[in-house]
Protein backbone atom coordinates (compact mmCIF):
# COMPACT_ATOMS: atom_id res chain seq x y z
CA UNK A 1 0.00 0.00 0.00
CA UNK A 2 2.78 2.27 1.04
CA UNK A 3 4.83 1.77 -2.21
CA UNK A 4 1.53 2.20 -4.37
CA UNK A 5 1.26 5.70 -2.95
CA UNK A 6 4.62 6.66 -3.39
CA UNK A 7 4.64 5.68 -6.66
CA UNK A 8 1.15 7.35 -8.00
CA UNK A 9 2.50 10.76 -6.30
CA UNK A 10 5.79 9.79 -8.03
CA UNK A 11 4.09 9.72 -10.96
CA UNK A 12 1.95 12.88 -10.54
CA UNK A 13 5.22 14.76 -10.03
CA UNK A 14 7.00 13.45 -13.10
CA UNK A 15 3.97 14.57 -15.18
CA UNK A 16 4.26 17.96 -13.25
CA UNK A 17 7.76 18.64 -14.17
CA UNK A 18 7.24 17.51 -17.63
CA UNK A 19 4.30 19.79 -18.26
CA UNK A 20 6.63 22.64 -16.28
CA UNK A 21 9.46 21.82 -18.63
CA UNK A 22 7.50 22.05 -21.89
CA UNK A 23 6.15 25.31 -20.49
CA UNK A 24 9.28 26.85 -19.63
CA UNK A 25 11.00 25.93 -23.12
CA UNK A 26 7.61 27.60 -25.07
CA UNK A 27 8.76 31.03 -23.02
CA UNK A 28 11.91 30.60 -24.00
CA UNK A 29 11.23 29.75 -27.68
CA UNK A 30 8.60 32.84 -27.48
CA UNK A 31 11.21 35.08 -26.72
CA UNK A 32 13.55 33.93 -28.32
CA UNK A 33 11.19 34.34 -31.59
CA UNK A 34 10.85 37.91 -30.86
CA UNK A 35 14.03 38.59 -30.15
CA UNK A 36 14.95 37.08 -33.85
CA UNK A 37 12.35 39.05 -35.52
CA UNK A 38 13.65 42.37 -33.93
CA UNK A 39 17.15 41.62 -34.74
CA UNK A 40 16.17 40.79 -38.88
CA UNK A 41 13.84 43.58 -39.05
CA UNK A 42 17.31 45.90 -37.92
CA UNK A 43 19.18 44.46 -40.05
CA UNK A 44 16.95 44.64 -42.83
CA UNK A 45 16.63 48.39 -42.62
CA UNK A 46 20.81 48.83 -42.31
CA UNK A 47 21.05 46.86 -45.68
CA UNK A 48 18.94 49.46 -47.12
CA UNK A 49 20.67 52.71 -46.48
CA UNK A 50 17.56 53.80 -44.51
CA UNK A 51 18.35 55.04 -41.01
CA UNK A 52 17.46 52.57 -38.33
CA UNK A 53 15.12 53.84 -34.87
CA UNK A 54 17.00 51.60 -32.70
CA UNK A 55 15.44 53.45 -29.80
CA UNK A 56 12.26 52.45 -31.32
CA UNK A 57 12.96 48.96 -32.22
CA UNK A 58 13.77 48.29 -28.51
CA UNK A 59 10.48 49.97 -27.21
CA UNK A 60 8.73 47.77 -29.25
CA UNK A 61 10.58 44.34 -28.65
CA UNK A 62 10.21 45.70 -24.13
CA UNK A 63 6.07 45.88 -25.24
CA UNK A 64 5.73 42.71 -26.46
CA UNK A 65 8.42 41.41 -23.82
CA UNK A 66 5.75 42.92 -21.38
CA UNK A 67 2.71 41.26 -22.87
CA UNK A 68 4.17 37.55 -22.68
CA UNK A 69 5.74 37.76 -19.20
CA UNK A 70 8.55 35.53 -19.46
CA UNK A 71 9.28 36.00 -16.05
CA UNK A 72 5.85 35.78 -14.48
CA UNK A 73 5.29 32.70 -16.72
CA UNK A 74 8.55 31.17 -15.72
CA UNK A 75 8.15 31.70 -11.80
CA UNK A 76 4.98 30.62 -11.75
CA UNK A 77 5.65 27.39 -13.20
CA UNK A 78 8.53 26.56 -11.08
CA UNK A 79 5.98 27.71 -7.92
CA UNK A 80 3.77 24.95 -8.84
CA UNK A 81 6.55 22.09 -9.35
CA UNK A 82 7.97 23.45 -6.05
CA UNK A 83 4.78 22.86 -4.28
CA UNK A 84 4.36 19.18 -5.79
CA UNK A 85 7.81 18.57 -5.08
CA UNK A 86 7.40 19.68 -1.46
CA UNK A 87 4.29 17.55 -1.19
CA UNK A 88 6.26 14.15 -2.25
CA UNK A 89 9.11 14.93 0.04
CA UNK A 90 6.71 14.88 2.97
CA UNK A 91 4.81 11.76 1.60
CA UNK A 92 8.45 10.51 1.52
CA UNK A 93 9.27 11.31 5.50
CA UNK A 94 5.43 10.29 6.28
CA UNK A 95 5.85 6.70 4.70
CA UNK A 96 9.65 6.25 5.62
CA UNK A 97 11.29 7.02 9.00
CA UNK A 98 14.75 8.25 8.20
CA UNK A 99 15.86 7.90 12.02
CA UNK A 100 16.79 4.36 12.02
CA UNK A 101 18.30 4.51 15.62
CA UNK A 102 15.08 2.93 16.82
CA UNK A 103 16.12 0.18 14.38
CA UNK A 104 19.21 -0.86 16.32
CA UNK A 105 20.61 -2.81 19.62
CA UNK A 106 23.62 -1.58 20.96
CA UNK A 107 25.80 -3.79 20.89
CA UNK A 108 29.71 -4.27 21.68
CA UNK A 109 31.69 -5.69 18.91
CA UNK A 110 34.99 -6.92 19.05
CA UNK A 111 37.24 -3.74 17.32
CA UNK A 112 39.53 -6.57 15.66
CA UNK A 113 36.68 -8.41 14.17
CA UNK A 114 35.07 -5.51 12.25
CA UNK A 115 38.08 -4.12 11.17
CA UNK A 116 39.30 -7.55 9.78
CA UNK A 117 35.83 -7.85 7.61
CA UNK A 118 36.18 -4.67 6.24
CA UNK A 119 39.43 -4.90 5.19
CA UNK A 120 39.26 -7.82 3.77
CA UNK A 121 35.93 -6.57 1.90
CA UNK A 122 38.41 -3.60 0.56
CA UNK A 123 40.87 -6.56 -0.30
CA UNK A 124 38.39 -8.32 -2.10
CA UNK A 125 37.36 -5.47 -4.29
CA UNK A 126 40.85 -4.79 -5.22
CA UNK A 127 41.41 -1.66 -2.91
CA UNK A 128 44.37 -2.63 -0.81
CA UNK A 129 45.77 1.00 -0.46
CA UNK A 130 42.27 1.39 0.92
CA UNK A 131 42.29 -1.41 2.95
CA UNK A 132 46.12 -1.07 3.87
CA UNK A 133 44.99 2.69 5.13
CA UNK A 134 41.99 0.84 7.51
CA UNK A 135 44.77 -1.65 9.18
CA UNK A 136 47.75 1.15 9.77
CA UNK A 137 45.31 3.53 11.49
CA UNK A 138 43.67 0.78 13.33
CA UNK A 139 46.90 -0.78 14.44
CA UNK A 140 46.27 -4.03 13.66
CA UNK A 141 49.07 -5.59 10.94
CA UNK A 142 47.20 -8.97 11.47
CA UNK A 143 44.28 -8.28 10.05
CA UNK A 144 45.85 -8.47 6.36
CA UNK A 145 46.28 -12.09 6.71
CA UNK A 146 44.62 -12.72 3.61
CA UNK A 147 46.01 -9.20 1.44
CA UNK A 148 48.32 -11.53 -0.76
CA UNK A 149 45.89 -14.09 -1.67
CA UNK A 150 43.03 -11.53 -2.66
CA UNK A 151 46.01 -9.90 -4.54
CA UNK A 152 47.00 -13.01 -6.10
CA UNK A 153 43.21 -13.59 -7.07
CA UNK A 154 42.82 -10.00 -8.36
CA UNK A 155 46.01 -10.30 -11.19
CA UNK A 156 44.30 -13.03 -11.93
CA UNK A 157 40.87 -11.55 -13.00
CA UNK A 158 42.37 -8.44 -14.41
CA UNK A 159 44.48 -10.62 -16.33
CA UNK A 160 41.14 -12.38 -17.42
CA UNK A 161 39.69 -9.38 -18.19
CA UNK A 162 42.08 -8.64 -21.33
CA UNK A 163 41.95 -12.72 -22.14
CA UNK A 164 45.12 -13.30 -20.67
CA UNK A 165 44.86 -17.07 -19.23
CA UNK A 166 47.96 -17.99 -17.71
CA UNK A 167 47.91 -16.74 -14.01
CA UNK A 168 44.68 -18.42 -14.25
CA UNK A 169 46.27 -21.90 -16.14
CA UNK A 170 49.03 -21.62 -13.26
CA UNK A 171 47.06 -21.14 -10.08
CA UNK A 172 44.70 -24.00 -11.38
CA UNK A 173 47.84 -26.42 -11.88
CA UNK A 174 49.55 -25.56 -8.38
CA UNK A 175 45.62 -26.36 -6.68
CA UNK A 176 44.44 -29.39 -9.32
CA UNK A 177 44.24 -31.89 -6.16
CA UNK A 178 42.17 -29.25 -4.16
CA UNK A 179 39.84 -27.85 -6.83
CA UNK A 180 39.54 -31.77 -7.70
CA UNK A 181 37.90 -32.06 -4.10
CA UNK A 182 35.12 -29.72 -4.97
CA UNK A 183 34.36 -31.69 -8.40
CA UNK A 184 34.98 -28.98 -11.05
CA UNK A 185 36.37 -28.74 -14.99
CA UNK A 186 37.16 -25.35 -14.40
CA UNK A 187 40.86 -26.42 -15.86
CA UNK A 188 39.17 -28.00 -18.84
CA UNK A 189 37.33 -24.67 -19.31
CA UNK A 190 40.59 -22.72 -18.99
CA UNK A 191 42.31 -24.66 -21.83
CA UNK A 192 38.73 -24.44 -24.09
CA UNK A 193 38.94 -20.78 -24.35
CA UNK A 194 42.87 -21.06 -25.02
CA UNK A 195 42.27 -23.42 -27.33
CA UNK A 196 39.93 -21.12 -29.29
CA UNK A 197 42.41 -18.17 -28.99
CA UNK A 198 45.06 -20.09 -30.60
CA UNK A 199 42.69 -21.04 -32.93
CA UNK A 200 41.70 -17.58 -33.97
CA UNK A 201 45.22 -16.00 -33.65
CA UNK A 202 47.48 -18.47 -34.35
CA UNK A 203 45.66 -20.74 -36.65
CA UNK A 204 45.11 -24.43 -36.98
CA UNK A 205 48.48 -26.29 -36.48
CA UNK A 206 49.24 -24.43 -33.04
CA UNK A 207 46.09 -25.21 -32.20
CA UNK A 208 46.15 -28.92 -32.21
CA UNK A 209 50.07 -28.56 -30.67
CA UNK A 210 48.29 -26.99 -27.60
CA UNK A 211 45.45 -29.83 -27.87
CA UNK A 212 47.32 -32.46 -28.14
CA UNK A 213 49.72 -31.24 -24.85
CA UNK A 214 46.76 -30.06 -22.38
CA UNK A 215 43.50 -31.07 -23.56
CA UNK A 216 44.13 -34.86 -24.68
CA UNK A 217 44.51 -36.38 -20.68
CA UNK A 218 40.92 -35.09 -20.59
CA UNK A 219 39.72 -37.02 -23.23
CA UNK A 220 38.75 -39.95 -20.75
CA UNK A 221 36.25 -37.73 -18.71
CA UNK A 222 35.09 -35.42 -21.33
CA UNK A 223 35.02 -37.04 -24.19
CA UNK A 224 32.23 -34.73 -26.06
CA UNK A 225 33.55 -31.99 -24.87
CA UNK A 226 37.30 -32.76 -26.43
CA UNK A 227 35.65 -34.24 -29.22
CA UNK A 228 33.79 -30.42 -30.29
CA UNK A 229 37.30 -28.91 -29.70
CA UNK A 230 38.86 -31.28 -32.78
CA UNK A 231 35.70 -30.78 -34.39
CA UNK A 232 35.59 -26.85 -34.59
CA UNK A 233 39.63 -27.04 -36.22
CA UNK A 234 37.57 -28.09 -39.40
CA UNK A 235 36.10 -24.48 -39.31
CA UNK A 236 39.13 -22.34 -38.25
CA UNK A 237 38.64 -19.61 -40.66
CA UNK A 238 34.57 -19.77 -40.68
CA UNK A 239 33.85 -20.16 -36.69
CA UNK A 240 31.19 -17.67 -36.44
CA UNK A 241 29.06 -19.72 -39.10
CA UNK A 242 29.78 -23.54 -37.80
CA UNK A 243 28.08 -25.42 -35.42
CA UNK A 244 30.12 -24.63 -32.72
CA UNK A 245 29.99 -20.92 -32.74
CA UNK A 246 28.08 -21.31 -29.46
CA UNK A 247 31.42 -22.04 -27.88
CA UNK A 248 32.95 -18.36 -28.66
CA UNK A 249 30.29 -16.70 -26.68
CA UNK A 250 31.52 -13.96 -24.59
CA UNK A 251 29.02 -15.51 -21.71
CA UNK A 252 31.79 -18.24 -21.26
CA UNK A 253 34.27 -15.68 -19.94
CA UNK A 254 31.96 -14.31 -17.67
CA UNK A 255 30.91 -17.45 -16.31
CA UNK A 256 34.48 -18.33 -16.34
CA UNK A 257 35.11 -15.67 -13.95
CA UNK A 258 32.77 -16.24 -11.78
CA UNK A 259 33.25 -19.60 -11.20
CA UNK A 260 37.22 -18.89 -10.61
CA UNK A 261 35.95 -16.29 -7.93
CA UNK A 262 34.00 -18.75 -6.15
CA UNK A 263 36.48 -21.62 -6.16
CA UNK A 264 39.54 -19.13 -5.14
CA UNK A 265 37.67 -17.95 -2.40
CA UNK A 266 36.40 -21.48 -1.56
CA UNK A 267 39.84 -22.54 -0.91
CA UNK A 268 40.78 -20.17 1.11
CA UNK A 269 37.91 -21.16 3.73
CA UNK A 270 35.96 -17.57 2.48
CA UNK A 271 32.39 -16.96 0.92
CA UNK A 272 31.84 -15.74 -2.66
CA UNK A 273 30.39 -13.00 -1.14
CA UNK A 274 32.00 -9.83 0.60
CA UNK A 275 30.39 -10.79 4.78
CA UNK A 276 30.02 -6.78 4.61
CA UNK A 277 28.19 -6.58 1.41
CA UNK A 278 25.93 -9.37 2.53
CA UNK A 279 25.68 -7.75 6.39
CA UNK A 280 24.37 -4.74 4.50
CA UNK A 281 21.75 -6.30 2.15
CA UNK A 282 20.18 -7.88 4.72
CA UNK A 283 20.09 -4.81 7.11
CA UNK A 284 18.33 -2.95 4.02
CA UNK A 285 15.76 -5.80 3.86
CA UNK A 286 15.00 -6.25 7.33
CA UNK A 287 14.83 -2.44 8.52
CA UNK A 288 11.58 -2.02 7.49
CA UNK A 289 10.03 -4.67 9.65
CA UNK A 290 12.40 -3.73 12.65
CA UNK A 291 10.95 0.00 11.86
CA UNK A 292 7.53 -1.02 12.39
CA UNK A 293 7.76 -2.68 15.48
CA UNK A 294 9.85 -0.20 17.49
CA UNK A 295 7.34 1.98 16.49
CA UNK A 296 4.59 -0.63 18.02
CA UNK A 297 6.28 -1.11 20.63
CA UNK A 298 6.94 2.70 21.87
CA UNK A 299 3.32 3.40 21.14
CA UNK A 300 3.37 1.06 23.30
CA UNK A 301 5.89 2.08 26.25
CA UNK A 302 7.78 -1.12 25.60
CA UNK A 303 11.13 -1.53 25.23
CA UNK A 304 11.99 -4.61 22.16
CA UNK A 305 15.62 -4.18 22.38
CA UNK A 306 15.13 -5.90 25.94
CA UNK A 307 13.58 -9.07 24.17
CA UNK A 308 15.40 -12.47 23.74
CA UNK A 309 13.47 -13.41 20.63
CA UNK A 310 11.70 -10.76 18.20
CA UNK A 311 7.94 -11.13 18.49
CA UNK A 312 7.41 -10.90 14.60
CA UNK A 313 9.65 -12.85 11.83
CA UNK A 314 12.02 -10.53 10.06
CA UNK A 315 11.63 -12.64 6.73
CA UNK A 316 15.01 -12.42 4.26
CA UNK A 317 15.55 -14.12 0.92
CA UNK A 318 16.81 -17.49 0.75
CA UNK A 319 20.32 -15.71 -0.43
CA UNK A 320 19.89 -14.82 3.52
CA UNK A 321 20.02 -18.38 5.14
CA UNK A 322 23.14 -20.06 6.24
CA UNK A 323 22.30 -22.74 8.56
CA UNK A 324 19.28 -24.96 9.58
CA UNK A 325 16.49 -23.63 11.22
CA UNK A 326 13.92 -25.55 12.77
CA UNK A 327 9.44 -24.07 13.10
CA UNK A 328 7.79 -26.22 15.61
CA UNK A 329 4.84 -27.39 13.25
CA UNK A 330 2.50 -27.76 16.35
CA UNK A 331 3.37 -24.09 18.00
CA UNK A 332 4.40 -22.65 14.68
CA UNK A 333 7.23 -21.61 17.00
CA UNK A 334 10.98 -21.16 15.90
CA UNK A 335 12.95 -23.45 17.74
CA UNK A 336 15.73 -21.92 20.58
CA UNK A 337 17.88 -22.96 23.40
CA UNK A 338 15.42 -23.14 25.88
CA UNK A 339 12.81 -24.78 23.33
CA UNK A 340 15.15 -26.89 20.97
CA UNK A 341 13.68 -29.62 18.77
CA UNK A 342 13.40 -33.02 19.59
CA UNK A 343 13.03 -36.00 17.93
CA UNK A 344 10.50 -38.83 18.64
CA UNK A 345 10.95 -42.54 18.10
CA UNK A 346 8.66 -42.52 15.10
CA UNK A 347 11.22 -39.84 13.36
CA UNK A 348 8.89 -37.31 13.49
CA UNK A 349 10.07 -33.57 15.15
CA UNK A 350 8.55 -31.54 17.61
CA UNK A 351 9.35 -28.41 19.99
CA UNK A 352 10.27 -29.27 23.36
CA UNK A 353 7.35 -27.24 25.12
CA UNK A 354 5.24 -28.63 22.89
CA UNK A 355 6.31 -32.02 23.72
CA UNK A 356 5.92 -31.24 27.44
CA UNK A 357 2.13 -29.68 26.71
CA UNK A 358 1.34 -32.75 25.42
CA UNK A 359 2.83 -34.88 27.86
CA UNK A 360 1.67 -32.75 30.45
CA UNK A 361 4.20 -35.04 32.83
CA UNK A 362 7.44 -36.35 32.18
CA UNK A 363 6.33 -39.58 32.67
CA UNK A 364 2.91 -39.88 30.97
CA UNK A 365 2.39 -41.48 27.28
CA UNK A 366 1.61 -39.06 24.20
CA UNK A 367 0.28 -39.73 20.86
CA UNK A 368 2.22 -37.90 18.16
CA UNK A 369 0.37 -35.25 16.37
CA UNK A 370 1.31 -37.17 12.92
CA UNK A 371 0.86 -40.95 13.33
CA UNK A 372 -0.73 -43.63 15.71
CA UNK A 373 2.91 -44.12 17.40
CA UNK A 374 3.00 -43.10 21.62
CA UNK A 375 6.11 -42.12 23.44
CA UNK A 376 7.17 -40.84 27.05
CA UNK A 377 9.24 -37.64 27.03
CA UNK A 378 12.13 -39.44 28.18
CA UNK A 379 12.20 -41.34 24.88
CA UNK A 380 12.49 -38.31 23.07
CA UNK A 381 16.53 -36.76 22.01
CA UNK A 382 17.32 -33.35 21.27
CA UNK A 383 18.58 -32.58 17.83
CA UNK A 384 21.52 -30.37 17.14
CA UNK A 385 21.55 -28.27 13.84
Amino acid sequence: MELSAVRDAFDHLAKKQKLSSCKSQEVIDQVGLEIEQALTKIQSVDNSSMPVDLKSSLTQLKLKFNSIGPQQQLEGSQKELSVNLNKYLKLLEKLFNSDMSKAYINVDFECHIVNQIIANHFYRKGLFDLGDCLINEAGEPQVSELRSHFMEMYKILEALRIKNLEPALKWVAANREKLKQNATNLELKLHRLQFFEILQKRGQDDALKYAKMYIAPFAMFHFDEVQKLMGSLLWVRRLEKSPYAELLNPAHWDKLTEELTQLFCSLLGQPYESPLTIAIAAGFEGLPTLLKLANVMAAKKQQWQAMKQLPVPVELGKEFQFHSIFVCPVSREQSSEENPPMLLPCLHVLCKQSIMKMSKSSARIFKCPYCPSEASVAQCMQLYF
